[in-house]
């Protein structure tokens, strides 16, 4: 990858700050096989971006690109102001990586895995000692600290895991598919380490198959598909994608009902509920209009309700209805 400035983004004709993480048109082949295929990223600090993809999609490469583990084919990319190529010592003393597959030795306690990865960062004995009875307790681990990690539970290895990659202090963590495999209250435990890593000053890049994971915690979400990024935003800008966004509204008294249906003659009709269901991408902008439209006959609904699209629509429409790994199938193996 040539080195090169990065472009800052524009919003409203004002730059943004820096990203924490930045990438331009990254390419990466094996043989004839695309595996990312010009993929842009901005990342801002202090923040959670997930890429949300299917098996295959490419995700593990972009982190692994990222991270300084494999070169990109074509492309630039800057992480924590470093770039990739020029800087690679630099990109790596800024970062944390926990990958999908722990790399916890099973064979020496937790306390021992902590005080080897602080030795690996050429911490002081009693520094890397400092910082090893910390972290196992901010991960609620003291109690198995002097326990062969082979005995820990799937979420009590994923907590040493991130303990490990917090003994350098990365500015930027990069975790990959973190959850796979752990069951719904290990993952729900994950969701709130993360929470507070970003509290903490960090920023996260976290790559996802779940749905659910995605919406709860990240800032913007990238959809990831056969090496291309097809669509990013909020989870909600990402919900307004894809049709089936509606305004329902209730009514008790069927006149008020009728008139209403008559006031907005697109609406679907369901008179054994009395309501009326309309369109809607869920914008302000379109909810004022309905509203307006009903203030101006002198209607009131008695319930408004507003529906859009979930994650799990906006997936299977951008990805052409890739398999998506069921979270209470998997957690039960």
């Amino acid at each position: 990858m040539p080195s090169s400035v990065m472009p800052t983004p524009r919003v409203d004709g004002a730059p943004q700050p820096p990203a924490a993480v930045s990438a331009v048109g990254l390419r990466k082949s094996y043989g004839d096989k695309a595996v990312l295929d010009g993929i842009d990223l901005y990342i801002p600090a202090r923040s959670v971006f997930a890429l949300l993809g299917p098996n295959g999609a490419g995700k593990t490469t972009t982190v692994q690109i990222l991270s300084t583990l494999i070169a990109a084919d074509a492309g630039q990319a800057q992480v924590a102001g470093h770039d990739l190529t020029a800087d690679p010592q630099a990109v790596r003393a800024s970062i944390g990586v926990t990958g999908q597959f722990s790399a916890v030795d099973g064979l020496i306690t937790g306390e021992e895995n902590m005080l080897l990865m602080a030795d690996l960062h050429h911490l002081p004995k009693r520094e890397g000692r400092r910082v090893t009875a910390e972290l196992l307790e901010r991960f609620d681990l003291v109690d198995a600290a002097k326990k062969p990690a082979s005995t820990y539970s799937g979420g009590m290895k994923r907590r040493l895991d991130i303990a490990m990659t917090l003994v350098g202090s990365p500015r930027i963590i990069f975790l990959d598919e973190p959850t796979t495999g752990l069951d719904p209250r290990s993952r729900h435990t994950m969701w709130q380490i993360v929470r507070e890593l970003v509290t903490d000053g960090a920023t996260v890049l976290l790559t996802t198959q779940y749905l659910e994971e995605a919406d709860e915690l990240a800032d913007r979400i990238a959809v990831l598909n056969d090496g291309r990024i097809v669509a990013e935003g909020t989870a909600e800008e990402l919900k307004r994608l894809v049709p089936g966004g509606h305004v329902r509204l209730r009514f008790t008294d069927p006149a008020a009902y009728r008139n209403a249906a008559t006031a907005l003659h697109e609406a679907a009709r369901d008179d054994s509920s009395l309501a009326l269901q309309i369109p809607s991408g869920g914008s302000q902008r379109e909810l004022r209009t309905v509203l307006d439209r009903l203030d101006s006959a002198g209607i009131e609904a008695d319930e408004l309700t507003v529906h859009t699209p979930d994650l799990d629509d906006v997936f299977f429409a951008l990805t052409g209805g890739a398999v998506i790994p069921n979270q209470s199938t998997e957690a039960a193996r």
